[in-house]
């Protein structure tokens, strides 16, 4: 997974994703939402993280059943306890600016019923995002943060709807990054999503892995998008001031590292030899390229994968065929 992988440091992206917290949440708060599949590895990449705080859900669910089983598991210590959902897998170099916009995005979360979502500004007419319309701007964070609300969640667009949206400067792209009150979320999922309002409210103090192994699959695969955000009377935007990219191909990694004289991004051991504008990544064994160009070649512990750099989108398509542990 790619959360898993140490793309840009000796940290994996999960791994750098807790240590950007870690001024702001305390660590006994800190609590990593994964496959039970995954556990292990994820235990692995975070060793000096409790066990216990390492959560395995037992079925593979959308991100309405994870923001659930986040609300629930902080609702049932306290109703008002603030949520910061994150994934595991973003890049984000400017770390003061994502704490300084996150702690206003907290605090704003906490004086009122709104869920917040953290909005990025557009750099380019992307069709693989999902778009924020926001509204009128509201008080600005005690940091500096700007904070919108928002008007609607927007799909991804095709390439003419996204220049408009890049033009007019009223959309942000919708990073998947939320703070709300546990509370709150509750309120909006017993009017929209009721199976997902029962489950935060029969969320037990104790025996949680048993109400997780026993209802966490009878939960519907649904973004929380759909479920949640769309559905909201209050929805509000904090304007990320920090750098972001959800890394979200093999394609988006040169943009971050450096390239060699013919144009080969090379993460960790890899020898070419005439060949030009390859992605060689690696984690223990050798890699070697003879002759070959646009190539991406990845080698990890369990597969190996060499893909066209114009056929990355279509890696998903491989998923079915491959062995169940691998998945």
């Amino acid at each position: 997974p790619k959360q898993l992988l140490r793309l840009f440091s000796d940290e994996s992206l999960l791994g750098e994703t807790a240590q950007r917290v870690k001024s702001i949440v305390p660590n006994d708060h800190l609590f990593i939402l994964t496959n039970e599949a995954q556990v292990a590895p994820t235990r692995e990449a975070l060793s000096n993280h409790p066990d216990v705080q390492i959560i395995g859900e037992p079925a593979k669910r959308d991100t309405a059943p994870a923001a659930a089983l986040a609300t629930a598991m902080a609702y049932v210590q306290d109703p008002d306890a603030i949520i910061v959902l994150l994934p595991a897998d973003q890049l984000i170099k400017d770390v003061e600016a994502f704490q300084r916009n996150l702690s206003d995005a907290i605090t704003r979360a906490n004086s009122g019923k709104s869920l917040i979502s953290i909005a990025i500004k557009p750099t380019f007419p992307a069709t693989g995002f999902g778009y924020l319309h926001l509204g009128e701007k509201q008080p600005t964070g005690a940091s500096g943060t700007e904070v919108f609300s928002v008007k609607r969640f927007v799909e991804k667009p095709d390439l003419e709807t996204a220049k408009s949206y890049l033009d007019s400067g009223e959309y942000a792209w919708n990073a998947g990054m939320f703070v709300w009150r546990a509370s709150a979320f509750l309120n909006v999922a017993d009017q929209h999503a009721p199976e997902l309002s029962k489950f935060i409210r029969a969320f037990p103090k104790e025996n949680q892995e048993q109400f997780l192994t026993e209802n966490f699959s009878q939960l519907p695969k649904i973004s929380v998008d759909y479920a949640i955000m769309e559905k909201a009377t209050s929805v509000e935007a904090a304007r990320a001031e920090f750098d972001w990219d959800d890394v979200g191909a093999w394609t988006a990694i040169p943009q971050h590292m450096s390239q060699d004289e013919d144009g080969n991004t090379i993460k960790g051991t890899a020898l070419s030899l005439d060949s030009s504008n390859n992605i060689l990544f690696s984690t223990k064994r050798q890699i070697a390229v003879c002759g070959v160009q646009d190539l991406v070649v990845v080698e990890v512990d369990d597969a190996v994968l060499v893909c066209h750099r114009d056929h990355v989108q279509n890696i998903k398509k491989l998923l079915p065929d491959l062995p169940e542990e691998l998945v």
